[in-house]
Formats: C-alpha cells, sequence, structure tokens
C-alpha cells in the first residue's frame, strides 16, 4: 500500500538485521485510524507493528518521550507486544537519544529505559503487574492435541498455566531440547483455542540450567505461526517462574528463541525483590 506514514524496520532481541523478532515501527501515526494500522502491519507481514501517538492527558513523563503506543498483528491489535516496544523505544533511542520513555498500551503504562553500551542501543521495558493462573484439564489437553505433544513429553517441572504480563500466555514446559525442537501443529485448532482463552501466545519452554532457558512461540492468532522472540511472554514466564518458586525472587534470567527459526535472539529478564513487575532486555538495530 501507498502511505503517507514513515514506516521503519527494527528487529528487536538482537544487534544482527537477521536474528531477533523484526517488527514495524511508526514514530508519528497521528491521523492513521485503525484500518490504517491493521493494513500496514498486514502489508509488512511482521508477529506485530508498533505505531505511536501523542499522550494520554495524565501520562507521566517527561515532554517528547511519553507516548501512547499500539500494536497490530497481521490480523488483529494486540494489547500489548515487548518485541515491539523494544524496536520502538530502540528507534526512538536512534532519533531523541537514551535515556526514560513511557508509553500508554492498552494493557497499562509500560516505563522503558533506553541505553548504549559498546555501540549497541538496548531497551529495558517494565510490565505491568504479572499474574498467572491454572488451566482446565480439559483446555490443556486440547492444546497437547493441537500441538501433537504426548503429556509424557511434558516437564513436571514446569507446571502448565496461563501467565499474564500484559498479554496472556500458556506456559508448556518441554521435557526435552528434541520435543522443543520438533514444532508442527494444527494452526487452525490451535487458534481456535487461544481464541477462546483469549491467549496470545503459546510459550513453550525448555529449562537448560537455574536461570537458562529455550523457547518457542506459537502465535497463530496473530496469523503467525510462529513469533521468532516475545519480549510480552518473556515477562510474563518471569513471573510465572518466581510465583512457582521455579527461580529466585531476585534473578536474571536468559531466554533463548529463534534459533530453531534461523532467527536466533536473547531475551534477559530480570526480577526485583520487592517489585511484583518484570523487567524485560534486548537489544535492537533497524533493518535495511
Amino acid at each position: 500500500m501507498t502511505t503517507k506514514y514513515e514506516v521503519l524496520r527494527f528487529t528487536a532481541f538482537s544487534q544482527d538485521p537477521e536474528g531477533g523478532n523484526p517488527a514495524g515501527v511508526v514514530l508519528d501515526a497521528e491521523g492513521l485510524d485503525d484500518a490504517g494500522m491493521l493494513a500496514i502491519a498486514a502489508e509488512l507481514g511482521y508477529s506485530e507493528s508498533a505505531f505511536l501517538t501523542a499522550p494520554p492527558e495524565g501520562l507521566e513523563g517527561e515532554p517528547g518521550r511519553a507516548f501512547t503506543i499500539r500494536y497490530f498483528s497481521p490480523k488483529a491489535e494486540v494489547p500489548f507486544c515487548g518485541h515491539a516496544t523494544v524496536a520502538t523505544a530502540v528507534a526512538l533511542g536512534e532519533r531523541i537519544g537514551t535515556g526514560d520513555l513511557v508509553f500508554a498500551t492498552r494493557a497499562g503504562t509500560v516505563p522503558v529505559t533506553v541505553t548504549e553500551k559498546d555501540g549497541a542501543l538496548r531497551a529495558t521495558l517494565t510490565t505491568v503487574e504479572p499474574h498467572s493462573e491454572p488451566i482446565a484439564d480439559a483446555d490443556l489437553a486440547e492444546a497437547l492435541a493441537a500441538l501433537d505433544w504426548p503429556a509424557a513429553e511434558l516437564d513436571p517441572a514446569l507446571p502448565s498455566r496461563i501467565a499474564f504480563a500484559g498479554a496472556r500466555h500458556l506456559v508448556l514446559g518441554a521435557a526435552t531440547r528434541e520435543r522443543l525442537a520438533d514444532l508442527a501443529y494444527d494452526f487452525d485448532r490451535l487458534e481456535a483455542l487461544m481464541r477462546r482463552l483469549d491467549l496470545t501466545t503459546v510459550q513453550l519452554v525448555w529449562r537448560e540450567s537455574q536461570t537458562v532457558f529455550h523457547v518457542r512461540d506459537p502465535f497463530p492468532v496473530g496469523g503467525v505461526v510462529e513469533d521468532p522472540a516475545t519480549g510480552a511472554a518473556a515477562g510474563a514466564f518471569g513471573a510465572y517462574a518466581r510465583e512457582l518458586g521455579l527461580v529466585p525472587a531476585a534473578s536474571v534470567l536468559t531466554l533463548h528463541q529463534g534459533a530453531d527459526m534461523g532467527r536466533p535472539g536473547v531475551l534477559t529478564v530480570e526480577l526485583r525483590e520487592g517489585d511484583k513487575r518484570v523487567r524485560v532486555t534486548g537489544t535492537g538495530t533497524r533493518i535495511a
């Protein structure tokens, strides 16, 4: 489509344009309606694109560094997207410099800090207050059937739950790295379940060590088979892991994602004592 709006392309959670998760970024979307945002996101074909407009009244933040941000997949608007937040923050870092930003999202207010180290920009977002909840046995069975995962291949040390940190994600633990690597699922069946449970992605997790995890995120509700790097799910997973006592209350987790797709990325999840929110950090870079 032809548009008067400048559409930038950035990848998040990698310094390599061929790695991480690409996102479209429109830094000035004033006057662009929902249909226009969706059309741009659909044409780009990335799992999400982000659109900035003026901040709502009462949003605290430095002048020129507070915004309303909306996220669209190729099929629909989503309440929160971590990788598009990181991509947008890095794009703003290039344009207006490092420092603190504030984004008003449909899920709540999300502060972001942009820093530079060794010539690379990186962004740290702070999620809204997270929580998790059990999943009904019948819904879990349907998810496993859609994924073609035998229940015996789940990791009992990673209980299956729905986790939230701005969007809802079903966390499923894989017993082996081989199980995680073998992903071929029923797109329509999983999408139907996810819509019924209001899920954004299904986060499939294999634990390498106490604080290192490998993850994959099917995203059929967005019209995408798999998300290469999922900041919102990373935040939700960090909160889930702390809530269940799987990691120390104050810890830093490393999540590897995208390697099975040929787009490797690294997400850093920080948990702080006395703060229920989760911080997710990643680098980003412009896609030519």
